[in-house]
């Protein structure tokens, strides 16, 4: 209709719109499948505020590496490379690569999972073909980036499908506010609480977030742009708020309240079938399928992200997926049981968060590299306090699990 115009906010909001749905993806992978719900079907709701407060915390950390894009045209590897020293550098992306491989291990093992619910595939195999279809949901993302964030918007989209279908199939969910009350039950539930945490605040695509933003650095228009950002992020990370909610709360409905606690992904697919019906089964599986297709490419996206922003380097993609993605197959070649692996790779992550998000809030407070758009005061101390609160429950987590 050529009499209709749309609003110039409109449309800058809509060239914007689109990194953080690339982001969320990070937010809803396998791993979250497994604390998610291992964390519902073990301790029901009890759990239900780390996500909350997780999703939440997601949003600020998220905004403040999309604002460092925006505002410097840089990425997060990037400017620790120009600002810190070389060691430093050199250690940063040391334990960057290493949670690489942790993510990998969680998008791997849950892609073969869920080729092995539906069609039968045994693990290692389907880990193979996980490969295959990532590398060419990769392959789109230098030259054709709408299209590449399409896809990945594409396979959310089934995500959030398959749990709003379990979600409306589960019977009254009594109790599931008390949830948000704050506690836990032993360091079984902190040990989960670490993980959901590692699988929702994702430590790579805090990297990711400003490499994707970056190319919108307009210097005359940074307020709008931002404004746009933070749209893109309530929008994406709100609706993996909604998958990772749904996730504890089909559990707990499903397997807790029932008295039947789950302890695998095999287990919690049999079990939805077995409750709530062979749709359920089958919209877990796709969901899953979903998850690690998706998340395997955005993960060795940031996987190259991080090696050009410290070192200056490239290297092919087929490489840089092949050796990132080796524990993966090493867990499913020697048997470890799937479910307790991606569990571990979220502790794992959970580790490295303070090491994207301390750099990040250092370099936001600096006039000379944010110019007028400097972090406030408040904006920085509430940086500090996450990395802090997030370093105090992983040290707590490690002293209870050695000494305990």
């Amino acid at each position: 209709m050529a009499g209709i115009t749309v609003p110039a906010r409109v449309r800058s909001t809509a060239v914007v719109m689109g990194p953080a749905f690339v982001v969320a993806v990070a937010y809803v992978d396998p791993g979250n499948f497994a604390t998610n719900m291992a964390g519902g079907a073990a301790h029901g709701f009890l759990l239900l505020w780390v996500i909350v407060s997780a999703s939440l915390l997601a949003m600020f950390i998220q905004y403040q590496s999309a604002k460092l894009g925006i505002v410097t045209g840089r990425n997060l590897p990037e400017l620790c490379r120009e600002h810190y020293p070389r060691p430093v550098t050199g250690m940063l992306w040391v334990q960057a690569e290493l949670v690489a491989m942790a993510t990998d291990l969680a998008e791997f093992v849950g892609a073969a999972v869920a080729l092995n619910l539906l069609f039968g595939v045994p693990l290692l195999p389907a880990a193979l073909i996980t490969a295959v279809v990532s590398f060419g949901i990769l392959a789109m993302a230098p030259l054709r980036r709408r299209r590449f964030e399409s896809v990945i918007i594409g396979l959310l989209a089934i995500v959030l499908g398959g749990f709003l279908y379990q979600t409306l199939h589960l019977g009254p969910l009594t109790g599931a506010l008390a949830g948000l009350v704050p506690g836990f039950a032993g360091v079984d539930s902190v040990l989960l609480a670490t993980g959901m945490l590692g699988a929702t605040v994702m430590p790579h695509v805090i990297y990711l977030h400003s490499a994707l933003t970056q190319r919108h650095h307009r210097p005359g228009d940074v307020r709008g742009v931002l404004r746009a950002s933070r749209t893109d992020i309530l929008v994406a990370l709100g609706v993996a708020a909604t998958v990772n909610v749904s996730m504890l709360v089909v559990a707990a409905g499903a397997f807790h309240q029932a008295g039947a606690p789950r302890e695998s992904l095999e287990d919690m697919h049999s079990g939805l079938g077995q409750l709530l019906g062979p749709g359920a089964a089958l919209a877990f599986a796709l969901a899953l399928l979903a998850s690690g297709l998706a998340a395997s490419s955005v993960g060795t996206y940031s996987g190259q992200v991080v090696m050009e922003g410290f070192l200056r380097r490239r290297i092919p993609l087929w490489l840089r997926r092949s050796v990132t993605m080796a524990p993966a197959l090493a867990v499913l070649a020697f048997g470890v049981d799937p479910t307790k692996a991606l569990v571990l790779s979220q502790v794992v992550l959970s580790f490295g968060i303070p090491f994207a998000l301390v750099p990040m809030v250092l370099l936001a407070r600096r006039r000379d590299v944010m110019g007028a758009s400097v972090n406030r005061r408040g904006v920085t101390m509430a940086g500090a306090a996450a990395a802090l609160v997030i370093s105090a429950l992983n040290l707590f987590l490690l002293v209870r699990t050695v000494v305990g």
